[in-house]
């Protein structure tokens, strides 16, 4: 669980960043997952958008994820979400959270 400070801190690195993940009116697959895994493991804060076509909640659908990949729910704006897991390989490991 990450502190309100930290969750802050994580804003404001994924401001600047573009959305690495997008979800179509397929929905979740088995290969976005995939990608998100990925994601954690090179960047470790990731910014997914859904698509028009895609009928989902981003905050339900950025919970869903986040409980299944354990990672933490940073935000949600829009249609975008944020999610954030620390890498498992400490040489990956790129963001140091606030205490």
């Amino acid at each position: 669980m990450i502190t309100s400070k930290q969750r802050s801190y994580l804003k404001s690195l994924a401001h600047e960043l573009n959305p690495t993940v997008y979800i179509g009116k397929a929905g979740l697959t088995d290969n976005i997952l995939k990608e998100m895994e990925n994601g954690f493991e090179t960047r470790e804060l990731v910014k997914v958008k859904i698509q028009e076509g895609c009928d989902a909640d981003p905050k339900e659908m950025a919970n869903g994820v986040a409980e299944k990949l354990n990672a933490e729910f940073v935000q949600a704006i829009g249609r975008r979400f944020t999610l954030y897991r620390q890498a498992k390989n400490k040489e990956n490991r790129k963001i140091e959270l606030p205490r």
